[in-house]
């Protein structure tokens, strides 16, 4: 975009990855809603597109901002006029430095988790949010054990109904063809070399797309294909390897039958997780998949940010953070205007790439002195992905966040075809939750953004004998 924009201005991209993520098979699904395939290409690619730029491959050692100056870790320096930060963000890792823990957020980390698998029986899942939901429904042949903090699967994407919807398809034994995917394998460019270095979690790779996992071969040793086990409400209270759990004396359990009282295990595992529910599991390995966290370190050292409370450098809706001259997007910052009523901030790919883009174009309105209005995409919230073979769209407030008791809630569900709950107020709705071929998003998306009082529909909103796309199109 500021290539565009600026085609005599020298444009420097700086990144300690040998590829960049490129947006391909860009799809305005509708007003807010876009899909679109992540791809990893040569950065040579980029630069001989737009003879302007110049991809510098290097981490930032330091920022200082009150002289300009970007040091990177190969000890050069380099002078801006304008920057923005889009550093991403980094695995949340429940116990920092413990080799049988691996995160996964990126390409190298995703590579790494194979290797592992291919050896492993049992596996310990922590986390339950997209990546975590994925990755239980696409191993096959190793017992999974997935903790989660909640009472129910996919807490950051929808609720405990729509969580019984999916769970039959975690225990179904055979699994329909995938639907074909049209987004691409991940793989970093020679990564064919053998024994290539596991990246280390503060080595940042960029952060998976969609579909990470396609293309990587998530199979365990064993000769069956799912078979998880859910242990809610309870976290990760401590990590025993195996010495320090033969000395504690303790017990540990065999992966859970459902007729059967659990029994102890008298297999001897490489490492042991210690659940806050009081229960053991023996494992192979444990897979930290419990969120992220703005990645902010290399920048903070002598500037003066304000930071948000998750640890994002703050924006305001020109993505200006507090220092002159330093704009930031996706991952690595805060929104902190006062946002749209039904949208909300969210680490995702879709979001990540609407704020590049817009702080691209208020970059530019900056440096020729014009206005410029918030982007439409700020409106609504909107996310379209795929869990469990089924298509998955977010709107709004879809799990009435921040709506206090004031909401209600209506549901629609066709076991093993649809799930459709919408989040109304006061008679309009102000979010929704899509599950399976719905065709409604289209619809629910104009009713959310216009605001139109519906309490005249009652039930009859979700109707299927009523053709509720005839009312409002």
């Amino acid at each position: 975009k500021l290539a565009m924009e600026f085609p005599s201005e020298d444009i420097f991209l700086m990144t300690a990855s040998p590829v960049i993520k490129a947006i391909m098979n860009f799809k305005q699904v509708s007003k807010t809603l876009e899909e679109f395939d992540v791809e990893e290409q040569p950065s040579s690619l980029l630069e001989k597109r737009y003879p302007n730029i110049k991809v510098i491959q290097s981490g930032v050692k330091q920022l200082k901002s009150d002289e300009h100056k970007i040091f990177t870790e190969d000890g050069k320096e380099y002078i801006y006029e304008k920057l923005c930060l889009c550093a991403g963000a980094k695995p949340k890792l429940i116990f920092e430095g413990n080799p049988y823990v691996l995160g996964i957020r990126d390409t190298d980390s995703a590579q790494a988790f194979q290797k592992n698998l291919a050896q492993a029986e049992r596996i310990v899942v922590v986390g339950n949010g997209g990546i975590a939901l994925e990755l239980v429904y696409e191993i096959q042949g190793c017992e999974v054990i997935w903790a989660i903090k909640d009472k129910a699967i996919g807490n950051t994407f929808f609720d405990a109904g729509a969580a019984e919807f999916l769970i039959p398809k975690l225990t179904a034994e055979k699994q329909e063809t995938p639907i074909e995917c049209k987004r691409t394998k991940y793989t970093t460019e020679g990564s064919e070399e053998k024994d290539r270095p596991i990246a280390a979690s503060d080595k940042l790779g960029s952060a998976l797309g969609p579909d990470w996992h396609e293309g990587l071969h998530l199979k365990g040793t064993k000769e069956f294909s799912h078979k998880v086990h859910i242990e809610i409400l309870c976290e990760v209270k401590k990590i025993h390897l195996q010495q320090e759990f033969i000395q504690l004396q303790r017990t540990s359990l065999t992966f859970p039958k459902e007729e059967k009282n659990v029994e102890p295990d008298e297999v001897l595992w490489p490492v042991y997780v210690e659940l806050t529910n009081g229960k053991i599991y023996g494992c192979d390995f444990i897979v930290s998949a419990t969120g992220v966290v703005p990645n902010v370190k290399p920048f903070l050292d002598g500037n003066h940010f304000a930071v948000g409370e998750d640890g994002g450098l703050k924006v305001d809706k020109h993505m200006h953070t507090s220092l002159p001259d330093i704009y930031a997007a996706g991952d690595i910052c805060t929104a902190s205007w006062e946002p749209s009523p039904v949208w909300h901030q969210m680490r995702l790919w879709t979001q990540a790439r609407q704020m590049g883009w817009y702080a691209a174009k208020c970059m530019a309105a900056d440096t020729l002195g014009e206005s410029i209005d918030l982007d439409f995409s700020f409106e609504l919230f909107a996310h379209v992905t795929k869990f469990f073979n089924y298509k998955v769209v977010v709107l709004g407030k879809y799990n009435a966040q921040g709506l206090g008791l004031d909401h209600e809630l209506m549901l629609r569900c066709t076991k093993g075809q649809e799930y459709v709950k919408v989040v109304m107020q006061n008679g309009r709705m102000m979010g929704a939750v899509l599950i399976g071929e719905t065709d409604l998003e289209e619809t629910f998306e104009n009713l959310i953004l216009n605001q139109m009082d519906l309490s005249a529909y009652g039930e009859d909103l979700l109707n299927p004998d009523v053709d509720i796309e005839d009312y409002f199109d």
